[in-house]
């Protein structure tokens, strides 16, 4: 590799040959190019008293120093009744984690260690979950039969998740297209992880085993967008039941994403819909960069079967002279140096916004050889750490060819096997393609990896649970308790003329049936209605602190009370934040705290002919609109409440 090669530019110039275009620049004729195709996993925690196999209660979390009991467990693989590991099993033993459980005496039971069978199925959890899966057009199922779905992360202790599929094939339909449903299941939630640091990851169990429902979507969705809206749709329907659990953590959805000749990559635990598009926009084309790497690749290496790199420990005089690599820095670690066959010029091939093919092999060091940051250096940094004659010294000591590429890491002597392993897979993967995998997600769009994806096999049954028929007669009296659909409550408020930059708030909040309360009981104005629910209270929820106390039927409470009293609509605006922060005050009392007083139309009209003599003497530009927004201004205060706003306007207007 020539001297004068830059890295940046490199990145640049590999960006754009795959044409990558940012995705407030993609048009849908740019997904259609790389063949983008998107589908969903959308968890949602049920609203119950206890757990789903057990009768500890739900919804009870714990601080990380809460606990009164640890347990500790590593990961083993074993062979399957057909003679195989499983690739997850494998790749989680490598890592040669402590897996640290602290449980709960409230919270947690034998169960949730595996030393109890399972209780019966929470009959609470099964009906929502059925309810759930009418509202989604799914077909019932005749029998719930549980399985065990493999989890080799260690976040469920037993190594298995329960769960049971409860409705399969149904619909969902979006403004402009209809989205496929493969099927809901009723499972059992995992751990919530502490930390995981080095060899150790550490779990709390509050949250095992509380109810989870698992939406599955077809790979219909064409565009990021299209993603963002069909997990909304189903994070809504949910939401409309009333029946589920909200907040940070209630709700994650996996979103399993491909390109034309890619591989499915699940990003895992996506927290908020509104990260789709760029995670999703972000993995598709960094699998279509993939496929670039692939095939020049194909063409450097003409027996990919044959690929073989090179490694050696670097000592003494031929430890690089940077300030990382003194003696104090490198106590108790070995440096290796890694040569890269056909990989020069790739390392800094654009994948991701600022990311680049090196890290694809950093990342998984940092998962399964456990190394903690930083650790690696490699010839095509963007950022160079060495300068090119050390690359050159290096490079020739590996007898590293013209179109290699080389990398430097270290770590403990007992993870550099593991190590070489992991980056010697890492290049064979690229030469094939791209890996099947789980990658987690960041806020800016990015993702890095987490686990290798789990085999379809990773399904069978529960031998301590007995199938549970559901009787037709059943399922037809949950059928009489569904709420109305969300695209038939979208379709009422576009009927109401209520702006739709309202509809997401109310939705994801539940908050459609008080605005229909507020304009089929009250009576009031549906534009009001909704954009004080979707406007008003949005900015008082994000700006004020709630009282445990407060619920939205104050809101319908505080609406009734001002029509009974006479009291103008838009005096809401002032008492929500008082009954928000403190929901125990009369309506009388909120009232004084802000100073309202009763003045009636007639005395605040006859106000006008002072303030319009006012305006004429002291203002500088006298024009209409001027005058009309000043005295507006002077008789607010006294105004709201007593006249509404808008036949004060109508006034000074005429």
């Amino acid at each position: 590799m020539q001297k004068t090669f830059n890295a940046s530019d490199n990145y640049q110039h590999t960006m754009e040959a795959i044409g990558y275009v940012t995705r407030q620049k993609a048009t849908q004729q740019d997904y259609d190019r790389i063949g983008f195709m998107s589908g969903l996993e959308v968890h949602q925690q049920l609203k119950t008293k206890h757990k789903l196999f057990c009768k500890c209660p739900a919804g009870i979390y714990q601080k990380p120093e809460e606990y009164d009991a640890e347990v500790i467990r590593h990961m083993r693989p074993t062979l399957s009744e057909l003679g195989e590991y499983d690739g997850t099993a494998l790749m989680e033993f490598k890592t040669r984690k402590k897996i640290v459980y602290h449980l709960a005496n409230e919270t947690a039971c034998t169960y949730e260690v595996d030393d109890t069978p399972p209780f019966h199925i929470d009959r609470e959890a099964l009906e929502i979950a059925i309810k759930i899966s009418l509202l989604s057009k799914l077909n019932i199922v005749g029998e719930v039969h549980i399985t065990r779905k493999q989890y080799l992360d260690g976040s469920i202790p037993t190594g298995f998740q329960r769960t049971g599929i409860i409705g399969v094939e149904g619909e969902i339909y979006l403004k402009h297209k209809k989205i496929r449903l493969i099927q809901l299941s009723l499972e059992e939630d995992s751990c919530r992880e502490v930390s995981d640091i080095g060899h150790t990851r550490v779990y709390r169990t509050d949250r095992l085993g509380m109810p989870l429902i698992e939406t599955v979507t077809y790979p219909d969705c064409l565009n990021p967008d299209e993603v963002r809206e069909a997990c909304d749709y189903i994070r809504f329907l949910n939401r409309s039941t009333g029946l589920v659990r909200t907040g940070m953590g209630a709700g994650r959805q996996d979103v399993n994403v491909s390109c034309r000749g890619g591989s499915r990559v699940e990003i895992k635990g996506v927290a908020h819909t509104k990260w789709i598009p760029d995670l999703t926009h972000n993995e598709s084309f960094r699998q279509w960069a993939l496929l670039a790497i692939r095939d020049e690749l194909k063409k450097r290496i003409k027996d990919t079967g044959k690929w073989k790199m090179s490694h050696l420990e670097l000592k003494g005089k031929n430890i690089p002279d940077h300030e990382r690599f003194q003696n104090s820095h490198l106590k108790d670690q070995k440096l290796m140096a890694v040569n890269l066959p056909g990989f020069g010029g790739l390392m800094s091939h654009f994948t991701q916004p600022g990311k680049i093919f090196a890290d694809e092999i950093k990342d998984r060091l940092m998962v399964i050889a456990c190394l903690i940051p930083p650790f690696m250096m490699h010839s095509e940094e963007l950022e160079p750490s060495l300068h090119a004659d050390q690359w050159a010294s290096i490079s020739k000591q590996l007898k590293g060819g013209d179109q290699d590429a080389q990398l430097l890491f270290w770590g403990p002597e007992e993870d550099i096997a593991t190590a070489l392993e992991t980056i010697d897979e890492r290049c064979r993967m690229a030469i094939e393609g791209i890996p099947n995998e789980t990658r987690k997600s960041f806020a800016d769009g990015t993702t890095i990896f987490e686990r290798v994806l789990p085999g379809a096999d990773r399904m069978y049954p529960d031998t301590d649970t007995a199938p549970l028929p559901l009787a037709n007669d059943y399922i037809e009296k949950l059928k009489e308790e569904l709420p109305t659909e969300v695209i038939d409550r979208y379709h009422q408020l576009q009927k109401w003329n209520i702006p739709e930059d309202t509809y997401t708030y109310i939705f994801s909040r539940n908050l459609f049936p008080l605005v229909r309360r507020l304009i089929e009981e009250l009576g009031i104005d549906p534009v009001f209605a909704g954009t004080f629910i979707g406007h008003t209270f949005k900015f008082i929820e994000g700006h004020y602190t709630r009282a445990a106390e407060f619920n939205t039927n104050m809101i319908f409470g505080m609406f009734k009370y001002l029509l009974d009293k006479g009291i103008a609509m838009e005096v809401a605006e002032y008492m929500l934040p008082h009954i928000y922060e403190h929901p125990k005050m009369d309506f009388d009392s909120v009232l004084d705290s802000i100073s309202f007083k009763k003045i009636s139309e007639a005395d605040i009209l006859s106000m006008i002919p002072f303030f319009k003599n006012k305006f004429a003497e002291t203002a500088r530009q006298h024009t209409p609109e001027n005058e009309k927004n000043w005295i507006m201004g002077e008789l607010r205060k006294k105004a709201v409440g007593n006249i509404a706003l808008r036949k004060l306007a109508a006034t000074l207007n005429s």
